[in-house]
C-alpha cells in the first residue's frame, strides 16, 4: 500500500473529483484535498497558480501521488500509482 504523500486538487461540484475522493476513501488511503472552487480571493488565486505549475490546463481533478501527476479520474492509473491491484 502507498506511503507516498497524496494530494487532490478538486472542485466541490465535479463528479470526477468526487469519484476520485471516493476511490481513495474505499482504498483506505490517507490523502489531502483542496476544493479550489470553495476558496476565495488571494487564496484561490494562489491555489490556481499552484495547480497550473503541475497541470498547465488547470483541469480537475489533479492528483499527485508521490512525484506522479494524474489528471482526471483514471482509476487504473491511480491504483497503479498507489501500488494497488
Amino acid at each position: 500500500m502507498s506511503e507516498k504523500p497524496i494530494k487532490v486538487y478538486s472542485l466541490s461540484t465535479c463528479s470526477h473529483c468526487k469519484a476520485t475522493k471516493k476511490l481513495l476513501d474505499e482504498c483506505t488511503i490517507q490523502f489531502e484535498f483542496v476544493d479550489v472552487d470553495l476558496l476565495e480571493g488571494e487564496e484561490r488565486t494562489a491555489m490556481v497558480a499552484e495547480v497550473k505549475k503541475i497541470n498547465e490546463r488547470c483541469s480537475f481533478p489533479t492528483i499527485i501521488i508521490g512525484d506522479k501527476v494524474i489528471v482526471g479520474y483514471k482509476e487504473k492509473e491511480i491504483k497503479e500509482a498507489l501500488g494497488i491491484k
